[in-house]
């Protein structure tokens, strides 16, 4: 009995060490490279191939997840209404699915129900958090809707050129130049102002984002460009209105959301005119015509928010494919030489969590850095965002990006929708991207080919 006894303490004595023992980090080819997500990684390559949620979540979470889901579909409709009423008075949009087709990538057009650009809108300079200065009547973005009886505060115009270039060997590529601007504004506007045009982006996988530890993201940024590479990367610190303190930013194409409760209660607040615990009042962004006269703030309950958060903080990455295809692995060393992964970084791994396992130390593979990089006159919007200037914008995440085409036919890419192809999204690139466009340029047809089929297995 003795013996049994000093057997059980010696036991639970190694087993506390190894609880307190830092882990021992693992090769990334210890890992499947299909496994995008880790054990939240949906093996489906068909138009439901964004929306699956997470694996290994109770029956509460499961729950939730549903709620969510039914949240983030739902359509809003004018005030007064026993449901969903509270819509606008301007808007952008009717409900997130509108915007975030099948949980992916929206239409870069204005003024249909479709449409899933954005215009965001600042006078120069920063306020007093070092955020967009909002112009009065206007906020920080243009609502190009409204309810009946009501004006949208502007239509936003899109002109395009198209210029043909070439490849070396003679292959012919021709990239679509926009141009924004506003008419039909239903008051004026006294100085000069900045437009930013943002693409409603795909939702999934934000959950293992948020969840990756601040220090791996920190660990890759050099501001300074200490090692001389030409690539900087600079962490984007934003004001959180709920906190009320700076926190590192996450979210946004400029990494101006540090969490996905704003997040999403800026977009309920701002494309749908509906008002959320985050955001009490329709007029929080400075919106003059966004008031409707109705004393029923907040619109939005406090457990649909939770519930729709939770929703696109728990949907699964899809997997990759034809990861041991010839063409793949040649395209993926190119991606390497290439540099490209230098900001589109390949691996992290998320902070360990027991109150929610599912997303707890995950080796995932999102490729971004999370941080935003000089991208060149030619993306540059000339419009800060706090730390972020007028030509800086995020790593995109890649993952996910070669089933755009199945799941939000026909794809679109990079900030505002403007590159109709993953080689025109490349040859976009400028800045500090430029020594990776340059390298893609002088490529062999059969090379360009294998990093296309190599992005297209992500």
């Amino acid at each position: 009995m003795k013996k049994n006894f000093i057997a059980v303490c010696t036991f639970g004595f190694i087993l506390i060490l190894s609880q307190c023992r830092k882990p021992e980090p693992f090769e990334a080819e210890a890992y499947d490279e299909r496994m995008s997500g880790g054990s939240q990684t949906a093996f489906d390559a068909t138009s439901g191939a964004f929306s699956h949620p997470f694996t290994g979540m109770d029956e509460y979470d499961d729950d939730l997840h549903g709620l969510g889901d039914a949240g983030f579909e739902q359509t809003f409709i004018t005030a007064p209404s026993t449901y969903n009423g509270g819509l606008g008075p301007a808007f952008n949009n009717v409900s997130c699915a509108s915007c975030h087709h099948n949980d992916g990538i929206g239409v870069p057009t204005t003024g249909e129900g479709q449409s899933a650009l954005l215009m965001r809108i600042s006078f120069p300079g920063a306020d007093e958090h070092n955020g967009a200065v909002a112009v009065p009547g206007y906020g920080t973005q243009i609502q190009d809707k409204s309810v009946f009886g009501k004006l949208p505060e502007a239509r936003v115009n899109i002109d395009t050129t198209i210029q043909q270039y070439s490849f070396p060997d003679g292959m012919n590529y021709s990239l679509v130049t926009p141009s924004y601007s506003l008419s039909n504004m239903h008051e004026p506007i006294n100085g000069s102002y900045m437009l930013s045009p943002r693409l409603a982006p795909p939702v999934f996988g934000l959950g293992l984002l948020e969840a990756i530890p601040e220090s791996q993201i920190l660990a890759l940024a050099d501001v300074n460009d200490a090692d001389h590479d030409g690539i900087s990367g600079k962490p984007n610190y934003v004001w959180n209105p709920f906190t009320e303190r700076k926190e590192l930013g996450r979210f946004g194409l400029k990494l101006n959301t540090s969490t996905l409760q704003v997040q999403v209660a800026a977009a309920y607040n701002n494309d749908i005119g509906i008002t959320s615990y985050v955001f009490k009042n329709e007029t929080s962004h400075g919106q003059a015509n966004q008031s409707d006269g109705i004393e029923d703030d907040p619109e939005l309950g406090d457990s649909i928010l939770n519930a729709v958060v939770f929703y696109v903080k728990s949907l699964q990455v899809p997997a990759r494919r034809n990861v041991t295809d010839v063409q793949v692995i040649r395209g993926k060393q190119i991606f390497k030489d290439a540099k490209c992964a230098s900001c589109h970084n390949p691996d992290f791994t998320t902070a360990v969590n027991v109150a929610f396992p599912a997303a707890s130390n995950q080796r995932i593979h999102p490729y971004t850095d999370m941080l935003l990089h000089d991208m060149g006159e030619g993306l540059a919007d000339h419009r800060p965002d706090f730390d972020a200037d007028g030509f800086e914008w995020r790593t995109t995440p890649l993952w996910g990006v070669g089933l755009f085409e199945a799941v939000n036919y026909p794809p679109f890419y990079l900030h505002d929708g403007r590159a109709r192809s993953l080689i025109e999204a490349i040859m976009w690139h400028g800045g500090e991207a430029q020594q990776s466009k340059d390298y893609v340029q002088q490529l062999s047809k059969e090379d360009r080919d294998a990093l296309i089929k190599f992005l297209k297995s992500l």
